[in-house]
């Protein structure tokens, strides 16, 4: 057996993750399976923990498994990416779970563990992954995909607000989004914005959002980017623009399965190396955490990132 690790965020899904926690402890210790596990307790922490994990000891393997949201996630990656040792698992137990979604990972959070404690005694497939270089030069990496403009604009102030905590106790997290696009909607001034995709440079002279996606989901269920594979070496990008305000709530309500696509402002290329930037500085995230301000240059790490799921490499 692994050594498994266990990174815990208790105010994931306003402090539902603790109740999750507690129901796989007992699975753990009904299973007898020895581990070890860390409670964050800041924005950031589970980014440390992870990285101490792996830095000690390097010559042993480790499974560090990710008990919150997509967030959660996001930092644990970038705390172990870049050390070989360690393999990522993860259990939904946030308001997102895009992870879950685009690796086939169960929703139930006991059941992802049984599926987990299955496959821990095989191999771990090896995704791709996304680094970004942001405007302060920081190698920021992403799983599932990150984003400039309005759709970063609208992460920012979903992460920031009370609202998310109020809906996510009468279950109904997922509508925070809705309510910071209606908010949005009105005021959001387009932009200017410049790709360049692997040295061929396109100009965008109204645009809403660029999203840059690892794989399809993104915003708690919504497939942005329905092509989108974490194995075959390319990353999705997703421009839309030149689009009334009326129209862009159209193609969010068809963007839940991937209808937006044949809408006409909307754009779709793929790409290894992605370079964003725009005439005034715009909101920029990764897996839904801010992330700064464009200019960003992202680029697709092939294959380097060992994680049980339930999806199989391509």
């Amino acid at each position: 057996m692994e050594n498994i690790y266990f990174i815990i965020n208790p105010q994931a899904k306003n402090g539902h993750c603790q109740k999750v926690w507690r129901r796989l402890e007992k699975v753990l210790a009904e299973q007898k399976i020895p581990y070890t596990f860390f409670l964050t307790e800041y924005r950031g922490h589970a980014t440390e923990i992870a990285q101490s994990i792996a830095m000690k000891e390097e010559e042993m393997e480790k499974v560090i498994v990710t008990v919150g949201g997509d967030g959660t996630m996001h930092e644990v990656v970038n705390g172990a990416a870049t050390y070989p040792n360690v393999k990522i698992a993860y259990i939904p137990a946030g308001s997102g779970n895009d992870f879950s979604r685009g690796f086939g990972i169960p929703k139930n959070p006991v059941s992802a563990l049984n599926h987990l404690l299955k496959q821990i005694k095989g191999e771990a497939t090896l995704i791709d992954i996304g680094k970004i270089l942001n405007h302060d030069k920081e190698e920021i990496f992403f799983v599932n995909n990150m984003g400039v403009g309005f759709d970063a604009r609208i992460a920012k102030e979903v992460n920031q607000s009370k609202i998310k905590g109020l809906l996510n106790r009468i279950a109904l997290g997922k509508l925070v989004y809705v309510y910071f696009l209606l908010k949005n909607l009105f005021t959001y001034q387009r932009s200017l914005i410049e790709i360049m995709i692997d040295g061929k440079s396109y100009t965008f002279d109204s645009a809403w959002f660029v999203t840059v996606s690892n794989q399809p989901f993104y915003g708690g269920g919504m497939k942005i980017s329905p092509d989108a594979s974490p194995y075959d070496g390319l990353l999705n990008i997703t421009v839309v623009h030149n689009i009334s305000r009326l129209k862009i709530l159209f193609v969010f309500i068809t963007v839940f399965w991937g209808g937006h696509v044949s809408f006409k402002g909307v754009e779709t290329f793929t790409g290894k190396e992605i370079k964003i930037s725009s005439f005034h500085p715009l909101h920029a995230h990764a897996d839904g955490e801010e992330i700064g301000s464009t200019p960003v240059t992202t680029i697709t790490c092939r294959r380097v990132l060992p994680i049980f799921s339930k999806v199989s490499g391509q």
